[in-house]
């Protein structure tokens, strides 16, 4: 019934500033390295949606100041609806974390969230951990010996991780990488110790055994990695970081494009083969309303700003 009822409001809301719209491809700026997460996703929408608007959709990678380089960029373009900004709940975070921040929420449209995941804190196997408790005694023990990697300063896996030591009274180094891939990489590789990375990314790599989880950061086990208990579970309460995947446009983007933009990320997370791949990696589908999007988006800056002030949070 839901989805008849957005379905009937879209169809209400496409004059004449739709139906031409596209004429010529569409952007999404990610502000991650290709390989990450919120890349992986991008790609997967972009391809769908050049199906659904008859134009090619391509991703476009601007890493760098925990996405500000990509927020600044988009919130800057035409709000035409050909440069979009497809970002993850690092959007939401910078507004608390940056002072000042580096953007509005008045800045962007909202247009759909496209899929939902969680956040796992995962080590090298080369550490000598098998649990949760055996990582908070072991860096408890040798205080800020440990390293974990991020995407960047700023971004969900930082704030994920100072949450974690807030919780846990650990001292633990952050290491700040130009991207998910590379922070991943760097894990893989020994360089760092630990970090907070979500299921699409880092899936393949508990199950090869190159990496080891050892808690969900949500309020639930994931489907993906069933064993893995949360942090609740483990012994570790208020460590809950939940990551969503959407899509923003630049404030004054006609609301027909808004809206027909909305229901191509709506339909594209319904459509049988991606629901099955983003299910398949650990990500729910989503793909709710704009007006839905801006309510989750404001509730969500109030609550990382009580986590920035509570644990001390700094974008480095």
């Amino acid at each position: 019934m839901r989805f008849i009822l957005l379905a009937i409001a879209f169809s209400l809301a496409m004059p004449a500033a739709a139906q031409s719209y596209p004429t010529r491809p569409v952007r999404f700026i990610v502000g991650f390295t290709p390989g990450g997460g919120v890349d992986i996703n991008a790609r997967l929408l972009a391809a769908k949606m050049s199906e659904s608007l008859g134009q090619q959709v391509v991703v476009e990678n601007k890493p760098g100041a925990g996405t500000n380089i990509a927020a600044e960029y988009v919130a800057k373009s035409p709000p035409d609806g050909y440069t979009l900004f497809f970002n993850s709940a690092a959007f939401a975070i910078n507004l608390a974390l940056y002072k000042p921040p580096p953007y509005a929420l008045a800045d962007f449209a909202p247009v759909s969230v496209f899929s939902e995941s969680v956040n796992l804190l995962v080590v090298s196997p080369s550490l000598p951990v098998k649990s949760l408790q055996e990582l908070i005694a072991l860096a408890k023990s040798q205080p800020k010996t440990l390293n974990y990697s991020s995407a960047g300063s700023g971004t969900t896996q930082h704030l994920a991780a100072e949450l974690f030591k807030l919780r846990s009274g650990t001292e633990i180094v952050h290491i700040p990488y130009k991207g998910s891939a590379p922070a991943l990489t760097a894990l893989i590789a020994g360089e760092v110790q630990l970090s907070f990375s979500n299921t699409v990314a880092i899936a393949p790599h508990v199950r090869s055994g190159r990496l080891r989880a050892l808690a969900v950061a949500g309020a639930r086990r994931t489907d993906v990695l069933p064993d893995v208990p949360t942090m609740k579970e483990a012994g570790l309460e208020g460590v809950e970081v939940p990551l969503w995947f959407g899509l923003l446009a630049p404030a004054g983007t006609p609301r027909p494009v808004i809206h027909l933009l909305a229901e191509g990320v709506a339909s594209a997370a319904r459509s049988p083969d991606l629901r099955h791949k983003l299910i398949d990696q650990g990500a729910e589908p989503i793909g709710n309303t704009p007006a839905e999007f801006q309510r989750q988006l404001r509730d969500e800056v109030a609550r990382w700003m009580e986590v920035v002030k509570v644990s001390g949070a700094k974008a480095e």
